[in-house]
C-alpha cells in the first residue's frame, strides 16, 4: 500500500515538473533565437560594454585605498587600514571650504548658463527651413568640440592678453586702459564659462535635434489650423515633446555636478587666480600625483563621487515625483 501511495504521488508530480522544465527549455531556446537573430546588434554593443567594465567598473576596486595608508611597494592588500582618517583630515583642512565653494560655483554656472543653451540653440536650428544653411551652421558649431582644451586656452590667451590681445587693444583705443583678464580673479569664472560655451554648446544640440526630429508634424499642422503662431507651437508642442529628454540629460548632468573639468581648469590656473580657480579635480592632481598622497587624494575623489551619486538619486526621485521619466 505504501509503495502504491509513493507511486501515485510521484506520478502525480511528474506532469507539473515536466511542464515547468519544458517552459524553462522553451524560454532558453527563445532567448537563444533572439540572441542569434540580433547577433550583430549585440556585437556592436560589446565594445561599449567592455569599455565600461574595464575602465569604469574594474578600477572601482582601487577605492579601497581611500580607507588605507596606501604604500605602492606594499600594494592594496598589504597596506595598513586607516579607516576614515583621510576623510577627517580633508574635512578639517582650512582649504576644504574654499575648494567646495569654487567647485560648487562653477557647477552652478554650468547648470544655469551652459545647460539651457544647447536647448535654445536646437530650438532655433529647428525653425530654420533652408536645409543648406542649417547644415552649414550645424557644421560650424560642431567643429569646436573637436578642438583640444590646450588649443582653446591658447586661442583665448592670444585674444585676451594685455600684450597685443585684440580685446585689450580695442579697450585701450576706446578707454585708454587695459584689463588683465587672464590674471584678474574676478574674470576667471566668466572666461571658463565662455570657453565651455564656445567649445561644447554646439555639440550639445545633437541629442535635442534628434528628439525634435521625432515630433509629429501633424501636431504643428493642427496647431496652425487652430491659429497658433510659431511661439505658441513652440510652447505647447515642441517643448513638451522634448521635456523627457531635457529631464534625463539634467539628471545625468547632476551626476557630474562637481566635475569641473581638470584639463580645462588646470590650464587656466595661475598664482593670481588660484584662490578662485582651485577645485577638487586640480586638488586631487596636486595631492595625488605631485605629492604622492594617494590615499588622501582617493578620499577626496570618493567624496566628490558620493555627492554626485546623491544628486542623481535625488534628481531622479524628484523627476518621478512630478510625473517625468527618470533614468531608472
Amino acid at each position: 500500500m505504501n509503495a502504491q501511495i509513493r507511486t501515485t504521488g510521484s506520478s502525480s508530480s511528474r506532469p507539473g515538473g515536466s511542464t515547468l522544465g519544458k517552459e524553462r527549455v522553451s524560454r532558453r531556446s527563445e532567448w537563444l533565437r533572439e540572441l542569434i537573430k540580433d547577433k550583430w546588434m549585440y556585437a556592436m554593443l560589446l565594445p561599449g560594454v567592455l569599455f565600461f567594465i574595464i575602465f569604469k567598473y574594474v578600477p572601482m576596486y582601487g577605492v579601497i585605498i581611500a580607507f588605507q595608508d596606501y604604500q605602492p611597494y606594499q600594494g592594496v592588500m598589504g597596506s595598513s587600514w586607516a579607516g576614515l582618517k583621510h576623510f577627517e583630515r580633508f574635512f578639517s583642512e582650512p582649504q576644504f571650504w574654499q575648494l567646495f565653494r569654487n567647485t560648487l560655483l562653477l557647477a552652478i554656472y554650468n547648470i544655469v548658463f551652459f545647460f539651457p543653451l544647447p536647448i535654445v540653440l536646437a530650438l532655433m536650428l529647428n525653425e530654420v527651413r533652408v536645409e543648406r544653411f542649417k547644415r552649414f551652421v550645424q557644421t560650424m558649431i560642431y567643429i569646436p568640440h573637436f578642438v583640444s582644451w590646450v588649443v582653446v586656452v591658447g586661442v583665448f590667451y592670444i585674444i585676451l592678453t594685455t600684450e597685443g590681445g585684440i580685446i585689450n587693444e580695442m579697450l585701450f583705443a576706446l578707454t585708454g586702459h587695459k584689463i588683465a583678464f587672464l590674471l584678474e580673479p574676478s574674470w576667471f569664472r566668466t572666461i571658463i564659462m565662455s570657453q565651455s560655451i564656445w567649445k561644447e554648446v554646439g555639440w550639445g544640440t545633437i541629442i535635442f535635434l534628434a528628439a525634435l526630429s521625432g515630433v509629429d508634424v501633424q501636431l504643428y499642422e493642427a496647431a496652425r489650423i487652430d491659429g497658433a503662431n510659431r511661439l505658441r507651437q513652440l510652447w505647447h508642442i515642441t517643448l513638451p515633446a522634448i521635456r523627457s529628454t531635457i529631464v534625463i540629460l539634467l539628471i545625468l548632468r547632476l551626476g557630474t555636478f562637481l566635475d569641473s573639468g581638470f584639463e580645462h581648469i588646470f590650464l587656466m590656473l595661475a598664482p593670481t587666480n588660484r584662490d578662485v580657480g582651485e577645485v577638487f579635480d586640480t586638488y586631487v592632481y596636486v595631492k595625488g600625483l605631485t605629492q604622492a598622497q594617494y590615499s588622501y587624494s582617493a578620499a577626496v575623489g570618493l567624496f566628490k563621487s558620493f555627492i554626485g551619486l546623491i544628486l542623481v538619486l535625488g534628481a531622479n526621485w524628484m523627476a518621478k515625483k512630478f510625473g517625468q521619466e527618470g533614468v531608472y
